[in-house]
């Protein structure tokens, strides 16, 4: 017979004996959290607690690779446009290249020891306006050029507010500011006949480095060209034109000379040219000659416009003159001579469109 006390006995210690295991499995830890767990010590990976926000894609800025001047139209100006406006330049996007987009790139040229000012978008002003980018540099618009809008002089005549722009349309109904003298005149290295450092030999640089190219090539076609009278400040335009009016009268000296202010020659953009043909003179038999011919076929290779053509008197204003050799800009001079039109002309349609 099993003894009673004794099962009751066995009973109590095999339950103790199970309380025992129990307690040392805790002890040794229940089973281990798997590895990806975080623990109390361990940093907190942002990634795994928080959404992760994507950066907002940045629109990539594309320059224009191709020249851009006043008149032009699309894309590629409004590209242009923005490219100004992320260096500093307040320019309302309109995709026309206008008198603000004119102005803000002439302002920067100026500011740029490395380019020549011209209002013209060009390889050189877009290298200088990438590497700016690129930089995340900006500038302050107006230290070149000051903003002036075009101005009324009387009802007749307006004074042109950007007068560094090659493509200023100067005549008698657009003067130039009385005050303005190019800060960018130089003499350029070709032949005069005279000797004598005067004002006159200069022009400004974009002018004088297309205007050395063109002597340079017409003397390899032997070609006898010589600069005659370039830059003409306003005030010796000014003791000009009162003599010639002393003697022919106002009316008449006006088709063959300019008032002060009206005068291309004040703009630097502008030089006379003549041969020993006409004894180097500045007449209309010229024109005939083997260097007047040459030139008004190829003078557009080098950015230049015979001025004042024959025939087209009544919209310049003044008589014939196969001498006078104004600085445009190679894509506008070869539209414009290709055409037979005058500066007039040219500037209307492409500011009508």
């Amino acid at each position: 017979m099993i003894n009673i006390k004794g099962f009751y006995i066995l009973i109590i210690s095999c339950f103790l004996l199970f309380l025992t295991a129990c307690s040392q499995n805790t002890d040794r830890g229940i089973e281990k959290a798997p590895s990806d767990s975080i623990s109390e010590n361990e940093p907190i990976d942002e990634q795994d607690t928080e959404t992760e926000v994507e950066e907002p894609i940045r629109e990539e800025l594309v320059l224009p690779s191709q020249e851009l001047q006043k008149g032009d139209q699309g894309k590629d100006i409004l590209a242009l446009q923005k490219a100004l406006t992320k260096i500093g330049y307040e320019i309302t996007s309109t995709e026309i290249y206008d008198q603000e987009l004119v102005w803000a790139i002439t302002d920067f040229q100026l500011q740029s020891k490395e380019l020549l000012a011209s209002g013209i978008y060009d390889k050189e002003t877009s290298s200088a306006l990438e590497s700016l980018i690129e930089q995340e540099l900006t500038i302050t618009p107006g230290e070149g050029l000051k903003f002036k809008q075009d101005e009324f002089l009387d009802d007749d005549t307006v004074v042109i507010g950007n007068p560094y722009d090659v493509l200023a349309l100067v005549n008698k109904q657009h003067a130039l500011p009385k005050d303005y003298v190019p800060s960018d005149l130089i003499f350029p290295d070709v032949r005069f006949p005279f000797v004598e450092e005067l004002p006159k030999k200069q022009m400004r640089e974009v002018a004088a480095n297309a205007l050395e190219k063109l002597f340079a090539d017409a003397e390899q076609e032997n070609l006898d060209l010589y600069a005659q009278s370039g830059y003409r400040s306003y005030e010796r335009q000014d003791v000009l034109f009162a003599s010639y009016v002393s003697n022919h009268g106002e009316e008449e000296a006006n088709i063959f000379s300019a008032r002060p202010g009206e005068s291309e020659h004040q703009s630097g953009l502008t030089m006379d040219v003549t041969s020993p043909h006409v004894n180097n003179t500045l007449v209309v038999e010229f024109g005939e000659t083997k260097e007047g011919i040459w030139l008004e076929e190829h003078a557009p290779e080098y950015g230049f416009i015979i001025r004042y053509p024959k025939g087209k008197e009544d919209i310049t204003g003044y008589q014939y003159e196969p001498w006078h050799l104004r600085y445009v800009g190679v894509k506008a001079a070869t539209e414009i001579m290709e055409r037979g039109i005058t500066l007039e002309e040219y500037l209307d349609e492409i500011l009508a469109n």
